[in-house]
């Protein structure tokens, strides 16, 4: 007979996410798992599979919550560059969670050797610059923005400037400098 799960699937892959994006994929054993997930090795492997998936579910857990969390926080009727400025800003205030993010550090670590990875790391970018695209071109049909900003380009360099700041901010707790790189990026936005 079969032996009912102790634990709740998502609480335990939002564990292993966290411990992933604190350590990075190669530097987290799968004993650093288990005593952080707070379960044996063979549920692990049971219900995710080996490391590797593990991960990948991690990253599209956190891609989720991505999608939930910033970009309901710029969908709110709010102006354009306001909206964009709080994205900004939350890649670079880490309250409870890691610093940076778990998709650029999947792209630095893992995306050139892993097709998987690289995937995955794609579609994220993919949508953090299409819902920069929404943005620039709502700010544009609003007059926000000047009509001489060719939408896509501008979205590019934006996406671009965020994913930058997403890397400095592992790197740097100057809060000060980070907000500059912010008003720097939006200032193409004038």
């Amino acid at each position: 007979m079969a032996r009912n799960k102790e634990f709740e699937v998502n609480t335990v892959l939002r564990k292993a996410m966290h411990l992933f994006w604190e350590q990075g994929y190669e530097k987290t054993s799968m004993q650093d798992l288990v005593t952080h997930m707070g379960i044996h090795r063979r549920s692990i492997y049971d219900t995710f599979g080996d490391k590797h998936r593990l991960y990948m579910q991690a990253v599209e857990k956190y891609g989720e919550l991505l999608e939930s969390s910033v970009h309901r926080k710029v969908d709110e009727p709010t102006p354009m560059k306001q909206a964009i400025r709080r994205m900004f800003e939350f890649a670079i205030t880490a309250e409870e969670r890691p610093k940076g993010c778990l998709m650029v550090n999947t792209a630095v670590e893992l995306a050139i050797c892993d097709a998987e990875a690289a995937a995955k790391v794609n579609e994220s970018f993919i949508r953090t610059e299409d819902k920069l695209y929404e943005l620039v071109l709502r700010g544009k049909e609003t007059g926000e923005i000047g009509s001489h900003h060719d939408v896509r380009k501008t979205s590019e360099f934006l996406n671009n400037a965020f994913i930058g700041l997403c890397v400095l901010v592992k790197t740097t707790d100057d809060k000060e400098k980070l907000a500059g790189i912010i008003d720097t990026s939006l200032a193409i936005l004038d």
